[in-house]
């Protein structure tokens, strides 16, 4: 494999994945903040021009984290770290990986970003606010949902839980353990895998 990232960008779950699978990778970063993913050479890896991006060993592209993930489970089922395909569990899962990239993962973008996303800066501030209530809503509907522990599914690791990790990481924690207590123990969990406690420590330490 190869993974284009950064730190504290998405590729971190993707980081944490693939040392949970126990994978060999290559790590080529790229400077979001330098302006490295708008080189034409980058645009030719990821037309979006952003990371995070995996090759594959025979040269297959692919973007979008849930799609890595899944692909990283997939490709590794020894390692458990998605339900069956085929099975209720894994639609249940896959439900939800879904909901937070839909819905989290881009809420939080809104948030450290408002300005992208209006064509006045003086909406920013209204456009954090907003995203604000969005994303804590949201979480707030994960956490009625969470009811095993210490992960989603008990005992079993899946590439869910490292994505809620990761997600949860980019939020106030104060306001996680306040509003999402079992969210923030998962998060906490994940963290403390022997196995992802380096990636933890790189990207949020």
């Amino acid at each position: 494999y190869t993974l284009y990232g950064f730190k504290l960008t998405g590729s971190c779950a993707i980081e944490a994945a693939l040392a949970e699978a126990g994978a060999s990778y290559d790590f080529v970063p790229v400077n979001t903040k330098a302006g490295e993913t708008r080189t034409e050479a980058f645009r030719k890896i990821n037309p979006r021009q952003q990371v995070l991006v995996l090759v594959l060993p025979d040269g297959t592209t692919v973007t979008e984290g849930p799609a890595i993930l899944t692909h990283i489970a997939d490709a590794h089922p020894a390692t458990g770290l998605s339900p069956l395909p085929g099975t209720a569990k894994r639609a249940r899962h896959d439900r939800w990986l879904a909901f937070f990239h839909a819905n989290i993962y881009e809420g939080e973008l809104r948030q450290l970003f408002p300005q992208r996303y209006v064509g006045d800066p003086a909406c920013a501030d209204a456009a954090k606010r907003a995203a604000d209530a969005y994303v804590e809503r949201h979480f707030r509907i994960f956490e009625e949902e969470l009811r095993e522990a210490p992960y989603f599914f008990g005992g079993d690791l899946a590439i869910l839980d490292i994505y809620v990790w990761m997600l949860a990481q980019w939020m106030p924690m104060d306001w996680m353990k306040a509003n999402c207590p079992r969210i923030a123990n998962l998060a906490d969990a994940v963290a403390r895998r022997p196995l992802i406690a380096p990636v933890h420590a790189h990207h949020f330490g």
